[in-house]
């Protein structure tokens, strides 16, 4: 997989890209000059993809005073007037996607101890919510960060790929909304779209498909009757709606459209309950049918937000690695192109969202004390502590110190503890790692969305297993002996294994099926408000 086209896909008429793609630059590598790409005045507040504006005065303060060389100096020029100057990593509500994006890009492919401090310190502050700093464009700590991270970006562009064409660069990041249906286009039409990677060309194809049902009409809305339960042998008319709208995406291949529900549609919505991340029991519930009831032109919506998110996905490493898709509430653990083990996971609930990332697991945790985050401690366990001032003992917790004004709190190893019997660390700004979990009922919903932030496990053994199987040291008795002690211990992992955290609603998993899930932090629907001129 090409590091580099994951990244960036030069594609002219893309709406994320919709401007003119006539003011091509060409490095002159004879007299070591860049030529500027002419400013795009057709970008206004209007039908920008984000709503914040530099001023050109700041873009020159910052070539300044970093005293960059002509040819960095000319490429960030061509970048902010290819945007109309136009922010690339920020709206008004803080940093974007594709900052996020970036940032887990380049910490898994480059060597961070070297990289910018200060920046990795705003950074941090900024999407851990520690930042005070407004999305303001006047504010010079947000326009700092703006301008280091496209001087990050160039930089990264170019020690991949010196000699590709900066027109792909200057469009990496969307900058005009487009219609939808002129990008579902322009992204079938790329010649580069197979360039990318496997998940984004299989997704390509799906989206034609749905892309030509909406040409098509869509499909029918299906008129909901009060009764809220159908099963095979029921007879009704909206039985012969649910069959033409499955025969429509393909669930339903039989002739058969009679309002009786039969063997064949018993299978299809098994079909349908599976690939939208429910279990399957041949059962048409009002929840399924407000699925079957989003119009085709939404879910090629959909696909279109989360090609986008696709294109800043890192390359999926050669050896171990472990993959959490957030709205599937599932983790996959992977060696090449080999599928170990999967197991459903618990992530966070709404307002504590479980971010997008990547990282390294070198550390398990066996009998861990759980250090409760600041905020609940203030949120939670102050007020808990001022209604009864035995609380701290009955839930086995203490307190070891003091931060910021608040009491520094941990929770003793025991069966009452949130983190059950180990948890996995893999350093990342978020603090974010799994765990076990005492509340294993959870995992019996199909909806999973609970924790604060981190993510619990279905079965944290096996991966402990997994995870020390090359250890003589740590054999599955001592692993489970561990688990029970009741005294927390570390222990490294010989040979760290990336962790890639991702917030995929739309894929095409490894068997070719189209995989739909609930957009349970309203990612898409932000990002689909930002991207089209006709958001449905």
């Amino acid at each position: 997989m090409r590091t580099i086209n994951l990244l960036l896909l030069a594609v002219c008429g893309l709406l994320i890209f919709s401007y003119s793609c006539n003011s091509r630059i060409v490095e002159n590598k004879k007299e070591e000059t860049i030529p500027v790409t002419p400013r795009n005045t057709q970008i206004t507040p209007a039908n920008a993809y984000n709503d914040l504006f530099l001023d050109t005065s700041d873009v020159a303060a910052f070539i300044a005073k970093q005293k960059l060389d002509d040819t960095l100096a000319n490429r960030i020029r061509s970048f902010y007037n290819a945007r109309n100057y136009e922010f690339a990593w920020f709206d008004s509500q803080g940093l974007n996607e594709q900052a996020y994006g970036f940032r887990s890009l380049y910490d898994y492919s480059v060597d961070t101890s070297e990289s910018n401090k200060s920046l990795e310190y705003r950074l941090n502050a900024m999407m851990t919510g520690d930042s005070d700093s407004a999305a303001s464009p006047r504010d010079p700590n947000l326009v700092k960060t703006e301008l280091q991270l496209t001087q990050r970006l160039i930089n990264y562009y170019l020690n991949i790929d010196p000699d590709k064409s900066i027109e792909a660069l200057e469009h990496a990041v969307p900058a005009m909304k487009g219609e939808i249906m002129k990008t579902a286009a322009a992204v079938i039409d790329d010649k580069h779209k197979d360039e990318v990677n496997p998940t984004y060309s299989a997704l390509v194809k799906s989206l034609k498909q749905y892309m030509d049902i909406t040409k098509k009409g869509g499909w029918d809305t299906i008129v909901v009757e009060k009764k809220k339960r159908y099963k095979k042998g029921d007879s009704t008319a909206l039985i012969g709606w649910v069959k033409r709208r499955l025969l429509a995406t393909g669930e339903y291949p039989d002739k058969d459209t009679t309002i009786v529900f039969n063997d064949g549609l018993e299978n299809a919505v098994r079909v349908f309950e599976g690939t939208h991340g429910h279990t399957p029991r041949g059962i048409i519930t009002d929840t399924l049918l407000r699925e079957m009831n989003i119009p085709a032109i939404q879910l090629v919506e959909r696909m279109l937000v989360n090609l986008e998110r696709m294109r800043w996905a890192p390359p999926t490493p050669e050896g171990r690695v472990i993959l959490v898709n957030i709205p599937e509430f599932a983790l996959h653990v992977r060696n090449g192109k080999n599928r170990e083990f999967d197991m459903p996971v618990v992530v966070g609930k709404e307002g504590k969202s479980t971010t997008m990332f990547s990282g390294k697991l070198n550390q398990i945790v066996f009998s861990p004390y759980w250090n409760l985050p600041n905020s609940i401690v203030r949120e939670e366990i102050l007020p808990a502590m001022a209604r009864n001032r035995n609380y701290l003992t009955k839930k086995n917790m203490e307190v070891t110190g003091e931060r910021k004004g608040l009491p520094v709190i941990r929770q003793l190893p025991g069966k009452d503890n949130p983190l059950g019997k180990v948890k996995f660390l893999f350093p990342n700004s978020f603090n974010i790692y799994f765990h076990d979990t005492n509340q294993k009922y959870l995992f019996d919903r199909d909806q999973r969305a609970f924790s604060h932030g981190c993510i619990r496990l279905g079965d944290p053994v096996r991966l402990a297993d997994y995870l020390l199987a090359d250890d003589s040291n740590w054999t599955p008795e001592k692993i489970d002996s561990a688990m029970n002690t009741g005294k927390e211990k570390y222990v490294k992992i010989k040979d760290p294994v990336p962790v890639l955290i991702t917030y995929y609603t739309v894929w095409v998993d490894e068997g070719g099926i189209l995989q739909f899930r609930e957009d349970i932090y309203d990612h898409d629907a932000y990002t689909v408000r930002k991207l089209f001129t006709d958001p449905k």
